[in-house]
Order: C-alpha cells, then structure tokens, then sequence
C-alpha cells in the first residue's frame, strides 16, 4: 500500500508528465500547422520522453543524476540531424532540429521540476517561431541568394549575362561553367533585394540571348 509520501511522489510526477506533454502539443501544434513534417506527434514525444528519462535520472542515478540526464542530448543531437537536409544551393530543417532540441529542453526543465523555467522556455519557443517569421522574411527579402544556371551560346552572351544583373542592381559571382559544343552553361551565385531577383526571372525568362536558365 501507498504511503502519504508515495501518493504525492506520484501526483507530483504525474503533473510533470502532462506539462511536458502539454508543452509538445503546443509547439507541435504550432508546427504542424506550417506543415512542417516533424508536427504534433514528434515534438509531443520529444518532450515527453525527455521528462520521462530526467525523471528515471533522478530516481535511479543515485550518486550520479546527469547519467542518463546527459544522454537525452546526445540522442536528439541524432534525431535533429535527421531532418536537415540539403536541397541544391539551400539548407532545409535547420529550424525543425533546433526546435526539437529546444523543445527536448522544455522537457528536462519539466522532469526536474523546473515549471516555471519550463513555461517561460515554451513562451521564448513559440514567439520565436510565430512572432520572428515576419521580420526573418522582412530581412531575407532584402537580401536574398539564388543559385542561377544560365545556359547561352558563346563568349559574348556569356557576357550579356554580367551585364543584366549589373543593370538591376544584383551582386554576383561565378562558382561553376561546363562547355559543350556551341552552348555555355554558367552557374551564378547572385545576391539582391526580392523584388530584382522577381525583375531578372522576368528578363531571363523572355530574354531570347538566353537559351535556358533554372534558379
């Protein structure tokens, strides 16, 4: 039979199970509602299973609490790198794992009892996502990095090519070039402000010096 002491050990660890769990729900809400591919489920279990093995650390670490405490960071370092991924000139996921490792936080400060670290880390989380996307646009917008493969037909269409991103004020740079018989393909680094990135699909795009181009 329980103890008094029992019963409120449970009660204690049960109330830091559902926070962890209600702190997963809220950040996966969040993301899956973006339709990212780590949603609901992934971040509720990241927190909950973080809780639950700081809850193990404490009780069965004896002399020696950070065992398995320390091990969660190792294993979500895994689980993070498993969603980043490398799309052409781009790097995706990058958000997704360090919301999940985040989020593994959110969990720990849980399990050790730590709620109103835990409550205030959540807030911190889901303003970052929510409230920071618009400025992250607002500057990515000003200065924004495409990868272009220019494909023209000699030396001097090759030059044409400078000499439109000059005219709308982009930065570039030349990072790759294969020849084949009559046809140059060129790979540009250029850099710029969204609106003339928009301006140079559109010259390129009914540019007839051009033969092809893909961005």
């Amino acid at each position: 039979m329980l103890t008094r002491f029992d019963i409120n050990s449970v009660l204690s660890e049960f109330v830091l199970i559902l926070t962890s769990i209600l702190i997963g729900i809220i950040v996966g809400a969040e993301r899956e509602y973006r339709g990212k591919f780590a949603g609901l489920r992934t971040f509720t279990l990241v927190s909950f299973g973080s809780c639950l093995f700081t809850i193990l650390s404490i009780k069965i670490g004896v002399n020696s609490y950070d065992r398995i405490a320390a091990n969660i960071i190792t294993g979500i370092g895994f689980l993070g790198a498993g969603v980043i991924f490398k799309d052409r000139s781009k790097i995706n996921g990058i958000t997704t794992a360090t919301t999940i490792w985040a989020t593994a936080s959110l969990g720990m400060a849980a399990g050790s009892g730590h709620i109103y670290l835990t409550m205030v880390g959540m807030l911190i989380v889901v303003v970052t996502l929510r409230f920071l996307l618009p400025l992250q646009q607002y500057i990515d917008n000003l200065n924004k990095v495409h990868e272009y493969r220019i494909t023209t037909h000699n030396t001097e269409e090759f030059d044409y090519s400078k000499n439109v991103f000059g005219e709308l004020n982009l930065r570039f740079a030349l990072t790759g070039q294969s020849v084949s018989e009559n046809v140059i393909e060129s790979i540009w680094m250029v850099s710029g402000n969204a609106k003339d990135h928009e301006r140079l699909v559109a010259r390129l795009l009914y540019d007839k010096k051009i033969v092809q181009f893909k961005f």
